[in-house]
Parts: structure tokens; sequence; C-alpha cells
């Protein structure tokens, strides 16, 4: 069995079969939201935030609208610098013990491979030192590139994150951080003009 990764912050997850699958690969504090049941219980909402001030939280939710929904939830009550917003891609699928696929067709956290999870880690900056770009991405880049505030945005902010494996709901802001966490400015220019080429 591979090693696991040690993690100092507690990871938040929507369910026991998230929280299993993430304990094979992660030593560290997993919490399920009990999905929408964190909506109307104010007690483990309240240990999330107390987790968030004491060691901060990751958050990994599954990436069809459900788990955006929890995500939000959950970050509105949390200053930024205490959270890590982990993401999934978009795989469509089923998961071995459901009979049916859900809703949206995608698999959720329980349906990654080892391999994905731990890429999605590393994208948010989870898995290295944080260290800080000298010359980030900015939302200008993501204006002049035509993935925000233009008619076509959406398009383009769409194709963007297929090519990325990144979940179609990542809002632009998140984009930002996740593209800043995952290369220098200088790759995501190259990236867009092979885009193009493309």
């Amino acid at each position: 069995m591979s090693e696991k990764l040690k993690l100092t912050q507690a990871v938040v997850v929507e369910g026991k079969y998230d929280k299993l699958k993430l304990s094979q690969l992660l030593d560290a504090f997993i919490i399920e939201t009990n999905g929408f049941g964190v909506f109307k219980d104010k007690e483990r909402l309240a240990f999330i935030k107390k987790l968030a001030r004491e060691r901060g939280v990751i958050v990994l939710t599954d990436s069809d609208h459900a788990g955006f929904m929890i995500r939000r939830y959950i970050a509105s009550g949390i200053p930024k610098e205490q959270l890590t917003q982990v993401y999934i891609p978009d795989v469509y699928g089923k998961e071995k013990r459901k009979q049916q696929p859900s809703k949206e067709g995608k698999l959720g956290v329980e349906g990654m491979t080892r391999e994905v999870l731990l890429k999605a880690f590393q994208r948010a900056g989870v898995a290295f030192e944080a260290v800080q770009q000298e010359n980030p991405v900015t939302q200008y880049d993501l204006y002049a590139a035509g993935l925000s505030g233009t008619s076509n945005a959406r398009q383009n902010k769409k194709k963007l994150l297929k090519a990325l494996d990144l979940p179609e709901f990542l809002s632009t802001h998140a984009l930002l951080s996740c593209l800043n966490n995952m290369m220098t400015r200088e790759e995501f220019l190259r990236l867009l003009e092979d885009n193009k080429r493309a």
C-alpha cells in the first residue's frame, strides 16, 4: 500500500464513502457534512468553523450542483485564509456500489482514483509548501484572454476548464486561484497560445 499523505488541515467531504476513500490516501482529520444535512446541523457547522480557526480546512465535494451548494455554504462562513478549496474534475460514470449514476451522471469523490485525487490536492497547492508567485495570473489576464467579462467568455472558460480537467461550475475567482496554484503566468500564456493553435 502506498504511503499516506500527512495533512495538518482538516478535510471536509460530503459523505461516509468519500471519507473512506480519502482515508486510504490521507493521514488527516476528515469530517463529513452528511450531504445537505450540514444545512440544518448548526453544531457540525460550528465544529467545521472551529477546525478552520485552529488548523485550517480543506473542502472537497463532488463536482455536481449539490456539491457546489454544500461547498459554497461551508465557505461562506469561513475566512479565506483558513480555507483551501480542492476540486475534482468532471468525470462521467457510476460508482461501483451504486445501481445507477448520479442525477448529473458524474462520479463523486469516492469514484476518483488515487492519482486523480492526488493531482487535485497538488493543484490546490496542498501537497506543496505554498510559494507566493512574483508574477501571478490576474483578473485582467482572464479578461484579455476572453475568459471573463466578454460576450463569449462563458464558452471560452468552459473550453479551458475542460482542457485543465477542472469542473464546469468553477467560478472565475476559483479558476484564478487554481491557475496560480497550478502554473506560472508564463505557462498560462503559453497554454492560451497552444489552445489557439489547436
